[in-house]
């Protein structure tokens, strides 16, 4: 089970790296006047979000119900893992909004300016926050 903990918070790690960075990859792409340079944001983003951000979360997500189905009478009474699983899910929901904002960039039909993306980009630090929290605290 601890290999499973730490492969684990392995993904989560890397699946957090790209919800940081690709909105703020975002904040650049919209800022973006040059053709040139909205091509290499198109790369990057595509890249970022298809290589690193998409299996990270699928491992994430897989690896976090094998410990929940291994430890099944433990978690279900547990109020904090209840949270946690709201925070995930919209963790989820917001990662495939960076998918389709990745989308309008790509085909330059954003409506969004670059202080929209950068208010978009604390999203993940604050759910960070309050799972860490929940994780390590257990309030509930």
């Amino acid at each position: 089970m601890l290999w499973i903990k730490a492969f684990h918070v392995i993904a989560v790690i890397c699946w957090f790296a790209g919800l940081f960075y690709l909105p703020r990859l975002f904040v650049y792409h919209s800022e973006c006047k040059d053709n040139a340079g909205h091509e290499r944001f198109v790369v990057m983003e595509r890249k970022l979000y298809r290589g690193i951000m998409w299996p990270s979360m699928l491992v994430t997500i897989g690896l976090g119900i094998w410990l929940m189905v291994l430890g099944w009478d433990f978690w279900k009474t547990q109020g904090w893992l209840h949270a946690k699983l709201v925070l995930v899910a919209g963790l989820v929901v917001y990662h495939f909004m960076c998918g389709i904002y990745r989308q309008q960039l790509a085909e330059q039909r954003s409506r969004h300016s670059s202080l929209y993306f950068r208010i978009f980009n604390e999203v993940p630090v604050l759910a960070l926050i309050a799972i860490i929290i929940l994780v390590i605290v257990k309030p509930f």
